[in-house]
């Protein structure tokens, strides 16, 4: 294949007006009556349209499912990218199960009002057919059950259980405060960690997720009993499943109820605690946890806990506010920025835009191999040459028309008969084996226009729209910038 010059990669409605969380307070008794502040954007709820969602989802591809169980989830989560380049998770409901259209967008854009920093807010919705979809914000350091139940790096530190306690309580109170006292299932799968690595609880869970509002998916170890007797859950409810994810985060492990209690009562509670955790905390604190968490799963609803109980316990355990989340869990930011400096092809790999990248490459042709040895290498007028001639002819008109199967055959075929190769064949390859999502053959033909011609941006572009297909976003980003920086380099040479 020859020698490659690239890094090696380890392969609203709409009228409504933005929302910001600058300003708005939420309460937070945990540290008094101080307040805790909004400080981020998040953008407008919106309608997104089924074609939006689909081109996101490179069309609800396999590879983009971020469900923990992946397709075997009754819905399914994709991660997504919009056209204006935001990553998104789109959910994605089984069929019929929101049947009345008015009553999944009302729920919607109810649940679409509740924002909150302690939230994966929810950001768009879409009813076409029968799909029902959610769009939320992304969080692209996986889910609470991930960090402490399937851990390979390290353990969760105490720390960080406690600040994850404080947090969905937070997000919990907020959503309570806003009349949305009912969260459906919640667990350790429901808590996501965001890119400064602090942990958010998901706004999916506000969401019915049924055909009358009733349905309440758990396992029944973990159901709150009064669900078990009547089959609704009640705000109550809710404080039972905060207890539990108290359990998994004392615990690192799943333990029913019902045996942690019976442990709690026997005074064996040092059974409960996570062996990895040792030395990480005081006698004291844990204690203090594990006593909240019995509170919390009562049988009777009336002797649990409110949500200011909580918060106010939970609060004074955290012993290292001032370290950010990403420290404690041993993450490394992502500090990659995308370059300033784009073409319109740059622009449209960073984005995924894949109708505008194939207009460009048509538009642009065989011109930035101009000045090679000869166009395609065609020495001498023989029925060989005209062989070649017919073959790139086939390819290109069916690359012009989108045949793209047929554009992969004949180009195959021309790499086979050119005796010097042709860069632009190999883009042209490459970006139809990016449209029938075969990205890692995209990839290899990317890599090769590059040895081609070393300093080419649309190689290195290419090798980015690949790269973010195959999901490795810190590759392709490195990839747009070596593209800009010798789209640059061409630029200063011209003007020079």
């Amino acid at each position: 294949m020859g020698c490659f010059f690239s890094k090696n990669a380890t392969l609203r409605s709409r009228e409504d007006p933005p929302i910001s969380l600058h300003g708005s307070k939420t309460p937070d008794p945990g540290n008094g009556d101080s307040v805790v502040e909004q400080d981020n954007k998040v953008p407008a709820f919106k309608e997104y349209s089924l074609d939006e969602l689909r081109r996101a989802t490179n069309e609800f591809s396999r590879s983009n499912i971020v469900s923990e169980s992946g397709e075997k989830a009754p819905n399914v989560v994709y991660k997504g990218k919009l056209e204006n380049n935001q990553l998104v998770a789109v959910k994605r409901f089984s069929k019929l199960s929101w049947p009345d259209v008015q009553q999944f967008m009302a729920e919607a854009a109810g649940v679409g009002k509740v924002r909150h920093k302690r939230m994966v807010n929810l950001i768009g919705c879409c009813a076409e057919g029968d799909e029902r979809l959610l769009v939320a914000e992304y969080m692209p350091n996986d889910t609470l059950s991930k960090h402490l139940f399937h851990w390979e790096k390290q353990p969760l530190p105490w720390e960080m259980r406690v600040r994850v306690g404080y947090h969905v309580a937070e997000a919990l109170s907020h959503c309570s405060m806003l009349n949305r006292k009912l969260y459906h299932d919640l667990n350790a799968y429901r808590v996501l960690f965001d890119e400064d690595g602090d942990p958010r609880l998901s706004s999916f869970g506000l969401m019915k997720n049924s055909r009358d509002g009733k349905s309440y998916s758990t396992n029944l170890a973990y159901t709150p009993p009064e669900f078990l007797r009547t089959g609704r859950i009640i705000p109550e409810s809710v404080i039972f499943s905060y207890g539990t994810v108290l359990l998994d985060l004392l615990s690192g492990k799943h333990i029913p109820p019902s045996h942690a209690l019976d442990l709690i009562r026997g005074k064996n509670v040092l059974l409960l605690l996570d062996s990895s955790l040792e030395g990480q905390y005081a006698n004291d604190d844990a204690t203090k946890l594990i006593d909240l968490a019995s509170k919390c799963l009562q049988f009777e609803a009336r002797d649990r806990p409110d949500f200011k109980f909580l918060l106010s316990e939970v609060a004074p355990l955290q012993k290292q506010k001032e370290v950010a989340s990403k420290v404690l869990m041993g993450l490394t930011k992502n500090t990659n920025v995308l370059p300033t400096m784009l073409s319109p092809l740059g622009k449209a790999c960073a984005r995924m835009d894949l109708t505008a990248v194939h207009d460009i490459l048509l538009k642009t042709g065989y011109k930035d191999e101009e000045g090679a040895e000869n166009e395609l290498s065609f020495q001498e007028w023989t029925q060989q040459v005209q062989d070649i001639l017919n073959t790139k002819k086939f390819g290109d008109i069916a690359f012009r028309d989108k045949e793209f199967k047929d554009a992969i055959e004949y180009y195959s075929k021309l790499v086979v008969m050119m005796s010097v190769p042709s860069a632009t064949v190999f883009a042209r390859r490459a970006f139809s084996y990016l449209v029938t999502d075969q990205a890692e053959l995209a990839l290899r033909d990317a890599m090769q226009g590059q040895v081609c011609i070393p300093d080419w941006p649309t190689a290195f572009y290419l090798q980015a729209l690949a790269l973010s297909k195959l999901g490795m976003d810190t590759d392709a980003q490195d990839m747009l910038k070596d593209g800009a920086a010798f789209e640059a380099k061409r630029s200063n040479s011209w003007r020079n």
